[in-house]
């Protein structure tokens, strides 16, 4: 099939799934988000797909949101609202995906990406690879994604240091933390890895790994009805501060910002 912002490729019984805008770092504007729930459906529903290697093209995995939505959100509210179902809608799609899904983190991957990363079966990362939900320094609750996958695995008192300070980690930290699961020297090893497990997993039974899978995404779908709808809407109540704006402005003239708290 024909998508705007990836590309499926078939490899055996493994569908990659590729980040295709390099251009714009892979951003999750609209038509990312709208269209990677979709693609999802499709791979859930295919029989001979067994398993799904997540990689991406360009330097980078991902820049994460697109900044021109929150001052979109905080000057219309039915444009932010809209922004909150599609978001639900997109991370749930990957909570509750029933194949093994491995994803591949090249370069750099900030926000909602990382939130997404992070429902993963494996993460496979290099030590200098850098993850970040910066929410915060934008003036938003990390409420996509960040305050239901980053507790699971790393523990809540490491997820309130990271998420609430809205600092990186390394490949390396993540590994060690248990946000990664493979850990390969440098970005040439990256891509491979993840589909050498991917096509491990499709060579076991098929009916085994995915209903394994279900009961395992359990876990996160208890997680996820306990905070995300809560996240989101917190997350939407700071995208109409005037802070939200001011983050953008700041990021945009490369300066501090000067919060009101308002």
């Amino acid at each position: 099939m024909n998508h705007q912002t990836v590309t499926v490729e078939l490899h055996d019984h493994v569908a990659e799934l590729r980040l295709d805008r390099p251009e714009v770092l892979n951003a999750f504007d609209d038509a990312l988000v709208n269209e990677l729930p979709g693609v999802l459906i499709d791979l859930a529903r295919d029989t001979d797909v067994r398993a799904v290697a997540w990689t991406s093209s360009g330097r980078h995995f991902s820049a994460g949101g697109d900044m021109e939505t929150i001052v979109a959100g905080h000057d219309d509210l039915t444009v932010l609202l809209r922004g909150v179902d599609d978001g639900r809608r997109l991370f749930r799609a990957f909570a509750d995906f029933p194949k093994p899904l491995v994803t591949a983190v090249q370069g750099s991957s900030f926000g909602v990406a990382t939130s997404l990363v992070f429902t993963s079966d494996a993460v496979v990362v290099t030590p200098t690879t850098k993850l970040a939900d910066p929410h915060v320094h934008m003036g938003l609750v990390a409420g996509d994604g960040g305050a239901v996958t980053w507790p699971l695995s790393a523990g809540l008192a490491r997820a309130k240091r990271k998420l609430l300070w809205g600092e990186p980690l390394t490949g390396r930290e993540a590994f060690e933390l248990g946000l990664a699961t493979d850990l390969v020297e440098s970005d040439d090893g990256l891509r491979d890895r993840a589909l050498e497990l991917a096509a491990h997993v499709a060579g076991l039974p098929p009916i085994a790994t995915q209903l394994t899978k279900r009961a395992l995404n359990r876990v996160l779908s208890q997680a996820t009805d306990q905070v995300l709808d809560t996240g989101f809407y917190l997350e939407a109540l700071s995208n109409r501060s005037n802070d939200a704006v001011e983050a953008v402005t700041a990021f945009k003239e490369k300066r501090q910002g000067n919060w009101s708290g308002s």
